[in-house]
């Protein structure tokens, strides 16, 4: 007989299933149905039966199998019972591949699988907001509120995108394949910023308690190496992978042993991973060779400042600033706006950081950003003008979703004088 499993630890596994596995699952239903809300529908039915079917038959040694067996099952016998296998079948398909009923491993090569649907995503009849959005919603099972706020746009704004992004693929019989040799160069822009997007996501959670969401970050590594595999040659995509290996490498280092957030200049430098920083300091060499410079190789070297700097007093802060003035006029970006104003207040003292914070006051996209309100709050209190630190930790408070990262803005707030 096999083991009865309770219902916390069924729920434990199937969350971990879903963290791990969601990617694998629906790029292999996808297969089977050549219809994105189909497979959606199929893949969401698998795991609402891993409820039950694991409380009673104990949960199974390779989940992701289980679940993408179960969701292939439900598929093949949609279309069977719907008689609509004919009329779908140009859609989303690789004329050839035939899918079969069901899968010991996770749905052939893995990696393949993965791409077929990143690159359908990211095909150029998109929008390239809704190539990203969809990509995130889909692959990587981000939830419709999480994809909104990695845009920083509204939820129902971001519903509606993904939306029509679904319609155009149908619509355009967009074929579920990765694409020739010729035809990638037009994709790879958006796949990489799908990568990028879903490693800051990982990185700093947006909601939850948990300041880092790692699957997402192992996910994002995984796919900039495999795009590194398939265009060796293309220095967006090894600053892209050079800017994850820089910046996962302090991962460990980021919270104390109980968990609250620690600021780059509290740091243990020596805990950083090496390997992950050599290798991507070399590739941040191959890429600044290239021409002209992308914005991810930027991003990396900003980054690579940052791990050559031996202890946080010796930061290089004025090349910091150059790069990133380099940065906004190759990616004029409100975020990277807000990034080079933090850099200016470690460069030139908090006045001047926080006179460039205050200018961008009126960026609509920054409206609810909660780190505008917290670096206005850190220049603040460096300027030792307390009341309005306080009203600006307050602020940042009310914009901040993520447990760790509220935890700290509390600490902050409370250490004011009179706090």
């Amino acid at each position: 007989m096999p083991p009865h499993h309770g219902s916390a630890a069924v729920a434990t596994a199937l969350a971990d299933a879903h963290r791990r596995e969601w990617a694998f699952v629906l790029a292999a239903t996808v297969r089977v149905t050549r219809d994105l809300d189909l497979a959606e529908e199929c893949v969401q039915d698998a795991y609402a039966k891993a409820l039950t079917a694991w409380a009673t038959d104990g949960i199974p040694e390779r989940p992701g199998a289980w679940l993408t067996t179960t969701a292939r099952r439900r598929a093949l016998d949609q279309l069977r019972r719907a008689d609509t296998a004919r009329r779908l079948l140009p859609l989303l398909l690789d004329d050839d591949v035939e899918p079969g009923p069901e899968v010991t491993e996770q749905a052939g090569p893995v990696a393949d699988d993965r791409l077929r649907l990143i690159f359908t995503c990211c095909h150029p009849a998109l929008n390239p907001d809704a190539q990203v959005a969809l990509t995130l919603r889909l692959l990587c099972g981000l939830s419709t509120a999480d994809t909104a706020r990695a845009f920083l746009v509204s939820e129902p704004t971001m519903a509606a995108r993904i939306t029509r992004a679904k319609k155009k693929i149908t619509g355009a019989r967009i074929p579920y394949r990765v694409p020739q040799a010729g035809d990638i160069r037009e994709r790879v822009a958006g796949v990489c910023e799908v990568v990028h997007l879903l490693f800051t996501t990982g990185h700093t959670a947006p909601v939850g308690d948990a300041l880092v969401r790692r699957e997402l970050t192992e996910r994002a590594l995984d796919l900039a190496r495999l795009l590194r595999t398939l265009l060796p040659d293309d220095a967006d995509v090894a600053g892209l992978l050079a800017l994850l290996l820089l910046t996962d490498a302090r991962r460990a280092t980021r919270t104390d042993a109980e968990g609250r957030l620690l600021l780059l200049a509290d740091q243990d430098r020596t805990a950083w991973d090496r390997a992950a920083i050599d290798e991507g300091l070399a590739l941040v060499r191959f890429a600044l060779a290239g021409r002209p410079t992308g914005r991810y190789t930027l991003m990396a070297a900003i980054a690579a400042v940052h791990d050559a700097a031996a202890h946080w007093e010796v930061t290089d802060w004025a090349r910091i600033v150059g790069l990133y003035d380099t940065l906004h006029a190759v990616w004029p970006s409100p975020v990277v706006a807000l990034n080079r104003a933090v850099a200016i207040g470690f460069a030139d003292g908090p006045a001047a950081g926080l006179d460039a914070v205050d200018a961008l006051a009126d960026e609509p996209q920054l409206a609810g950003y909660g780190y505008l309100a917290a670096a206005r709050a850190d220049f603040l209190r460096r300027l030792e003008r307390i009341a309005e630190a306080r009203r600006a930790y307050r602020e940042a408070l009310a914009l901040t979703s993520n447990l760790t990262e509220r935890q700290f803005l509390e600490e902050r707030l409370a250490g004011l004088p009179g706090g």
